[in-house]
């Protein structure tokens, strides 16, 4: 999701938590997860996953957008995101860890941080879990085990 004219400026630690509540309230609402997220100066990068047969994740962005819309005040997102559905292949263990990977790497690859892992604005959310954390040696045996337990798909 990018900002619209690639506005910079908005990224702040408080942005950041108010931008995380409203991804809660995302899950929440369309029972979704968030595996992860980063955020760039000029756009951001969420991948959700839905965890019951009623999940909907094509409005869970468009809710998401809109609240991010709000937070932004007059700063604007892009009128359309580049939404990419994986494909069964992507959904695989490995596979789905390297998009993670790349969605995380995002500050390294933009030369903003040597180690993605000191990047501020980056993380995973996932309701009722509070401490899961990418950047923790455990985070895909959590990750997997929050995903089974919560999931009815």
């Amino acid at each position: 999701m990018t900002m619209h004219q690639r506005a910079t400026g908005w990224l702040t630690h408080a942005h950041h938590l108010a931008l995380r509540e409203s991804l809660f309230h995302t899950m929440a609402r369309y029972h979704v997860a968030c595996p992860a997220y980063c955020l760039m100066p000029d756009h951001g990068h969420f991948l959700f996953i839905g965890l019951e047969a009623r999940s909907d994740q094509l409005k869970a962005v468009s809710w998401f957008r809109r609240e991010w819309n709000r937070l932004l005040g007059e700063l604007r997102l892009q009128k359309q995101a580049y939404d990419h559905v994986l494909r069964e292949s992507d959904r695989e263990r490995d596979a789905f860890a390297a998009i993670v990977g790349y969605i995380l790497r995002n500050p390294e690859r933009q030369q903003l941080v040597e180690d993605w892992k000191d990047w501020a604005y980056t993380g995973a959310s996932f309701p009722g879990y509070p401490s899961l954390d990418p950047r923790s040696e455990f985070f895909w045996t959590n990750f997997w085990q929050a995903y089974l337990a919560q999931s009815t798909l």
